[in-house]
């Protein structure tokens, strides 16, 4: 089958409203103490007012602890909605959430899992970006927010976020508009990999499209790959 890969420079902004990224947060390692572990992580951000250098690792005064899943050139970047923060306000009463909270980078606005393939591309600033994959959080989620049930809370949401790759590197700031470069419809959406992993786990139709998504990263191919070698099963 052949697919046509569709060019357009128009702002995302052709939707309804502008997308934009409202705080730019970025944090080193630190240690943390949980239920008697001392913890190095660098899930902990803040928001900066500064234009930084989005580089193709991270972004300038970030970094990550532990590079064998954190970071690297697939997961430079990570985005989140802030249209997300009412969700977790009602679901975490009392818990204090700035932006930032969930460990992001990019606070966003108007740019949504469901909207977003891997693939797609986008400028900010004067950087170029690519959405490579979701979010699958480690037991870190659970340290930041002091809570054993938040990992399976925050994958039962559909509320991931997105990793960004950095095609091209670039300086960034708070208030910078989001700019679609190109739509890579070949490619599954954020949200229609988050129903792979928490849902809908052996649906054939999507774990196909996303074994043949080009921009996913091999290991999360290999990772779809592997249940559509496995005996037929009901999703769960």
């Amino acid at each position: 089958m052949n697919f046509r890969f569709t060019l357009i420079a128009v702002p995302i902004a052709a939707m309804e409203q502008k997308s934009k990224l409202i705080s730019l947060n970025v944090g080193r390692p630190r240690l943390t103490v949980y239920k008697g572990m001392t913890i190095n992580t660098g899930i902990f951000k803040s928001p900066v007012t500064d234009r930084i250098r989005m580089r193709t690792l991270n972004l300038d005064g970030d970094k990550q602890a532990d590079l064998s899943v954190h970071g690297g050139p697939y997961k430079a970047v990570y985005g989140y909605p802030s249209e997300h923060y009412d969700h977790w306000r009602r679901e975490l009463p009392g818990v204090d959430l700035p932006w930032g909270a969930f460990g992001e980078n990019f606070t966003t606005t108007n740019l949504l899992e469901e909207d977003l393939h891997i693939g797609d591309r986008l400028t900010i600033g004067t950087a170029e970006l690519m959405v490579r994959q979701t979010r699958m959080p480690c037991y870190k989620l659970a340290v930041k927010f002091e809570r054993d049930d938040m990992i399976e809370r925050f994958l039962d949401s559909g509320r991931s976020g997105f990793y960004f790759s950095v095609e091209r590197e670039g300086d960034v700031s708070v208030e910078d508009l989001f700019e679609i470069v190109s739509r890579d419809p070949r490619g599954i959406t954020i949200a229609e990999m988050n129903a792979l992993i928490a849902s809908d786990r052996y649906n054939r139709e999507l774990l196909e499209r996303a074994v043949a998504t080009p921009a996913l990263p091999d290991h999360m191919k290999e990772y779809f790959a592997k249940r559509l070698r496995a005996p037929a099963k009901h999703s769960s």
